[in-house]
């Protein structure tokens, strides 16, 4: 299957640094891939995804989009237009008056007239169920209204892949179960950043672990455990299959 994105050998050392905090680090992203990334805390997960999208350039090591390299900016500027990147922190995705302005900004910034942008971030926000949302400031939102909401800025610019770190930090269950419904829905090629095994391994089909600067596989297998919360009697099992999430 044709690589969407792929990185190569990557190196890069965090100013006033001696040692790199990655080296010979790689990622291939396919149209069928839904890649769960852990590791330790700050260990260069994050650091890997800015560089994949060309917010950080890296000293070494290739960076590929739809088989083209990207060398400057203007090749990461067309990777980006097509790129729905979630930050770790929400509130830096959300800085318009309102959170329909900030859900329109990106198909606005594709080349869509003011109406049409402002309706797909309508169209949006009603599908993720966070019109009441739309005329507040963001400012004012919960920690997971705003992870929401700022889930809705990339979902309206319409994708083709997308790079999520933390996704699930400050929601709480409900909030959780409605991003997991989300990424059903939206079966699109995906990186994923996250310490919740449960998650990854109800969203994703592939598991990669980065440490000491170099990307590890991980076996594809069912994510199995015990525990106890207060939907279930005792101790009791999860077992969740290794498939994609369906369409």
């Amino acid at each position: 299957m044709d690589c969407l994105l792929r990185l190569d050998a990557i190196r890069y050392t965090y100013p006033g640094k001696s040692l790199p905090a990655l080296h010979s680090a790689g990622l291939d992203l396919t149209p069928a891939t839904r890649l769960g990334l852990t590791g330790a805390n700050g260990g260069g997960k994050s650091t890997l995804l800015h560089i994949a999208a060309g917010l950080l350039r890296p000293e070494s090591g290739t960076i590929c989009f739809k088989g083209a390299p990207c060398r400057n900016e203007k090749d990461f500027a067309a990777l980006r237009l097509r790129l729905g990147y979630l930050l770790q922190h929400a509130e830096d995705q959300l800085f318009c008056p309102t959170v329909l302005e900030d859900v329109a900004f990106g198909p606005y910034n594709q080349g869509h007239g003011r109406q049409e942008a402002e309706a797909i971030a309508r169209a949006t926000l009603e599908r993720m169920e966070l019109s009441h949302l739309a005329e507040l400031n963001g400012s004012s939102l919960s920690g997971g209204e705003k992870k929401m909401a700022a889930l809705a800025t990339i979902l309206s610019m319409r994708p083709d892949m997308l790079f999520l770190d933390e996704p699930t930090n400050d929601l709480d269950p409900p909030g959780r179960e409605k991003l997991l419904r989300l990424l059903r829905q939206d079966t699109l090629p995906c990186v994923i950043i996250s310490h919740d095994w449960d998650f990854l391994a109800e969203t994703c089909n592939t598991f990669r672990l980065l440490r000491d600067g170099i990307v590890h596989a991980l076996p594809d297998t069912p994510h199995r455990h015990v525990h106890i919360h207060p939907a279930g009697s005792g101790g009791h099992v999860h077992e969740t299959p290794r498939e994609a999430p369906p369409a």
